[in-house]
C-alpha cells in the first residue's frame, strides 16, 4: 500500500506539471523555452537545499551525465514541440514514445512482454487515444513532433536510470544541477520577461514542487517497479491532468473523460494482474 500510494503522489505531480505549465504558458503569457528554464532553476534550487547543500556529483565519466542530459533534452524538447502541437497531440507523441522505449528497453534486457502487460497497455493507451485526440482535421507539424518524440525518448531514459538509484534525493539533485548550464542557453531564445509575476510564480512551482520534489519521488519507488510497470502507470497522469483540469479549472466532466478514465485505468488493471507480473 506505502508503494501504491507513493505511485499516485508521484502520478499526481506530474499531472500538476501539467496543469501548472498550462497555466504559465496558456494563461500568463510567459514563453515556454523560458518557462523551461526557470522551472529546471528552481527544481536545481530546491533539491540542492533539501540535500543540505552538498551533494555527492561526481563529474567524470558519462554514466553520470546521463540523467542530466536525457532530463535537460526532455525539458527543452517538451516546452519547444508546445509552441507548434496542441496539447492532446503532443501527450499522444510522448505517451507513445516512453511506451515503445522502455518496452523495447525491458525486451532487449530479457524481460518477456507477457500477453497481458502488451494487451493492457493497448487497452489504457486507447483511452488516452479516446481522451486526447483532437479530431481528424488536425494538421501535425513536423518540427513540433520531432521535439516531442525527442522528449520522449530521453523521459523514457530518465526513468530507465532512475531504475539503479540508490539516494533518489541525491540522484535528483545531481541531475536537476547537472542540467542546468545545459538549458541555460535557451534563454538567448526563450524571451524571459521578469515582469511577468504570475508566470515566473508558476514556473518555480512546477520547477521546486512537481518536478523536483516529484521526479525525487519517481526515483525513490523506481527500483521497484519493472520497466514495463514504470511504462505504464504513467498513463494515468493525462486523466489525473484533465480530471484537476475539471477541479480546479471548472472544466467541464463529459462522458468522453469517464469512458477514457475507465479505459486507462482498466487497461493498467489488466497489465498489473498477477500473472504479468
Amino acid at each position: 500500500m506505502r508503494l501504491v500510494l507513493l505511485i499516485t503522489v508521484t502520478m499526481c505531480a506530474f499531472a500538476g506539471n501539467s496543469i501548472l505549465n498550462r497555466l504559465g504558458v496558456d494563461h500568463f503569457g510567459m514563453e515556454p523555452l523560458a518557462f523551461a528554464v526557470v522551472r529546471v532553476l528552481a527544481g536545481a534550487v530546491t533539491l540542492w537545499a533539501l540535500a543540505g547543500f552538498h551533494m555527492t556529483m561526481p563529474v567524470r565519466g558519462l554514466r553520470h551525465w546521463y540523467g542530466a542530459i536525457s532530463l535537460a533534452v526532455y525539458m527543452i524538447g517538451f516546452s519547444w514541440a508546445y509552441i507548434t502541437l496542441g496539447a492532446g497531440i503532443g501527450a499522444l507523441i510522448l505517451f507513445g514514445v516512453v511506451q515503445l522505449v522502455m518496452f523495447a528497453v525491458s525486451r532487449l534486457n530479457g524481460h518477456p512482454l507477457t500477453p497481458a502487460k502488451i494487451l493492457g497497455a493497448g487497452i489504457a493507451f486507447s483511452g488516452l487515444v479516446v481522451l486526447l485526440w483532437p479530431g481528424s482535421d488536425v494538421a501535425v507539424p513536423l518540427v513540433g513532433a520531432f521535439s516531442m518524440v525527442a522528449a520522449g525518448a530521453a523521459w523514457a531514459v530518465y526513468t530507465i536510470v532512475g531504475q539503479g538509484a540508490s539516494d533518489p534525493l541525491n540522484a535528483t539533485a545531481g541531475n536537476f544541477v547537472r542540467s542546468l548550464p545545459l538549458v541555460l542557453p535557451f534563454l538567448l531564445i526563450g524571451d524571459l520577461d521578469l515582469r511577468n509575476g504570475a508566470g515566473l510564480l508558476t514556473a518555480v512551482g512546477a520547477g521546486a514542487i512537481t518536478s523536483g520534489i516529484g521526479y525525487a519521488l519517481w526515483y525513490r519507488v523506481l527500483p521497484q517497479l519493472a520497466t514495463t510497470v514504470a511504462a505504464i502507470v504513467q498513463l494515468t497522469v493525462p486523466v489525473i491532468a484533465v480530471a484537476a483540469g475539471v477541479v480546479l479549472l471548472a472544466e467541464p466532466l463529459s462522458p468522453r473523460l469517464m469512458f477514457a478514465a475507465v479505459l486507462v485505468l482498466g487497461g493498467i488493471g489488466v497489465s498489473l494482474r498477477r500473472k504479468a507480473t
